[in-house]
């Protein structure tokens, strides 16, 4: 690992008061928006006889699809600008690091009712569906993209400068390839997250305005709603059926495909396996549409992109007027942010002394649960995420359990732990860490495996050789390895967290109402009361927090990850 020193204080800059009025007007404009929604709408009825769950699984299935290419198209072109522009990247990452850390709930105001007042009203709320499942997948993989990009090996990218290559066949031959197991593990991760958040997708309530849409997620909301226990375990056993065919015939030939991307010299001993990829490469039609479609579209894009890249300045039609056009939209923005950000002070001024002491100590207990989950998933992630992604004959055995593990919503489950938990001292506040750690450990394991099968095998056959072993071998060669993978890990992870105590500190299970005191609970109380100075004031607040969490000390140890753990 080549050491460089560890860089400037990261300070707070205009781009994070910018995008904090910004994240103000969004949400009070949303609020506003839901004073003005009709009083009654609801969706169709959601029946639980199990003949209706492989329909509801289809519907599930291709929300969640829709969301990710959204996801993937936002991370590629937001990760890219971010690591290639350091004067967008003042702004996009600060961007990044506050909405990730907002709650789903308070995403519901403004898109929901935004996409009912665009679109007719079933489209309106797919649409909305969509969207808040894309809020549940895009910021890891976005994180990962945009950190994988930044950590390039110095070679790579002085042979790129050498060879004269175009900035899209740098980022086709290069950039894209060594981001791909990153961006395949944390793919998996999106798809555990936005099954995590199904349930709040697809049945939700805005005061007496219900929106529900017919789901896998709106099902086991329902099952658990009436305490219909049997329902609940029927409709997990097809979730996890719909989980075990994703992982065969995408996510393990995704991972067996993403191997060869890894930067090593020796032949691994164990590499990763997908029958279904096997059985892809035998075919004759695959290699036609290779040879004959893919093959040749790829050189004559290759070609038509990088000729447009060397054009000499004065033959780019329209540059003028693009800077023009994004000067006119950024100065928009700062009006909005401005315009909108005062109202949204002005609005949450009614929040009464008494309430914010509430606020302010409920954002107290949450915050000790996420170091609590946080603690406790990274005490186990860590070991088994290195031994897992060494050895990739384990690998094999342990995905598909980790995939199912991952996949299945903590959020069903939580009724049946509850019932567990409850009558134990402190049992409801054990049960609310319980859901923390079930619903954001996974963000840090799949990072950790992520960064170990990323290690070049050859490295870790030096490091025997020289007779490295023990805690001496996790200090110069695993830790460093495997770090910036950890900090992406440990980022989401503390963002999923805060997110996950919105369903953590408040159930409705049986027609009974458990919560506890918590920042998530006063979200989901007052987003359900539709109370919205409130849930603007606690949305805020836990923005806040996290933002500033992401700044003192996330953004230094990214930057440390940056500048001094680089495989080069």
């Amino acid at each position: 690992m080549q050491l460089r020193p560890i860089p400037a204080r990261v300070r707070f800059g205009i781009g994070d008061a910018f995008i904090a009025l910004l994240l103000a007007a969004a949400l009070y404009f949303g609020v506003r928006l839901a004073l003005g929604s009709p009083s009654a709408l609801a969706g169709p009825e959601i029946t639980l006889a199990p003949s209706v769950l492989p329909y509801y699984g289809l519907r599930s299935l291709l929300r969640m699809l829709a969301a990710y290419l959204l996801s993937l198209a936002f991370t590629l072109v937001y990760g890219y600008t971010a690591a290639h522009n350091r004067r967008a990247e003042a702004i996009l990452i600060p961007a990044l690091d506050v909405l990730q850390s907002v709650p789903i709930l308070s995403f519901l105001p403004v898109v929901l009712l935004a996409m009912i007042a665009l679109f007719p009203e079933t489209v309106g709320v797919e649409l909305a569906a969509v969207i808040l499942i894309f809020t549940s997948q895009a910021w890891n993989m976005t994180f990962a993209f945009y950190h994988s990009l930044i950590t390039i090996p110095k070679e790579m990218r002085e042979a790129a400068s050498v060879f004269r290559l175009s900035r899209w066949l740098q980022f086709r031959a290069i950039e894209l390839p060594f981001a791909t197991i990153g961006l395949v593990w944390n793919s998996m991760m999106s798809w555990a997250g936005g099954w995590f958040f199904l349930m709040a997708a697809e049945q939700f309530q805005l005061g007496d305005r219900d929106f529900r849409l017919p789901g896998i997620g709106s099902y086991l909301k329902t099952a658990a709603e009436q305490g219909d226990l049997s329902a609940l375990l029927l409709g997990l056993a097809t979730l996890v059926v719909l989980i075990l065919l994703l992982d065969q015939f995408v996510w393990r030939p995704l991972i067996a495909w993403s191997d060869k991307f890894n930067l090593q010299t020796v032949e691994e001993a164990y590499p990763p396996r997908s029958w279904v990829l096997d059985i892809l490469s035998r075919s004759t039609l695959i290699d036609w549409l290779s040879a004959r479609v893919l093959y040749p579209l790829s050189d004559r894009l290759d070609t038509m992109l990088s000729r447009t890249e060397t054009r000499p300045r004065g033959e780019w039609v329209g540059e003028r007027v693009w800077r023009a056009m994004g000067a006119l939209a950024l100065v928009a923005l700062v009006v909005v942010a401005v315009y909108g950000g005062a109202l949204a002070i002005a609005y949450i001024s009614s929040v009464s002394l008494s309430e914010w002491l509430t606020i302010l100590a409920a954002a107290a207990a949450t915050f000790l649960r996420v170091v609590a989950a946080l603690a406790i998933a990274l005490a186990w992630t860590l070991p088994v995420g290195v031994a897992i992604g060494t050895n990739h004959r384990l690998a094999n055995r342990m995905l598909p359990i980790v995939q199912v593990a991952a996949s299945v919503p903590a959020t069903a489950l939580f009724p049946v732990l509850l019932l567990l938990l409850i009558g134990l001292p402190g049992g409801l506040n054990l049960a609310a860490v319980l859901l923390m750690l079930l619903g954001t450990q996974w963000y840090l394991l799949f990072n950790i495996i992520a960064g170990a099968m990323a290690i070049p095998t050859d490295l870790d056959y030096t490091t025997r050789s020289l007779g490295i072993s023990g805690l001496e071998r996790w200090r110069s060669y695993i830790l460093p390895a495997v770090f910036p993978y950890l900090v992406t890990g440990m980022i989401t992870a503390t963002g999923g967290a805060w997110n996950a105590s919105i369903v953590a500190e408040y159930v409705l299970f049986a027609g009974q109402t458990y919560q506890t005191l918590g920042l998530g609970a006063l979200i989901a109380s007052s987003s359900e009361a539709a109370q919205f100075d409130l849930l603007l004031a606690s949305t805020l607040t836990m923005v806040a927090i996290v933002v500033l969490l992401n700044r003192l000390l996330w953004r230094r140890l990214y930057r440390m990850a940056e500048d001094r753990f680089h495989l080069d």
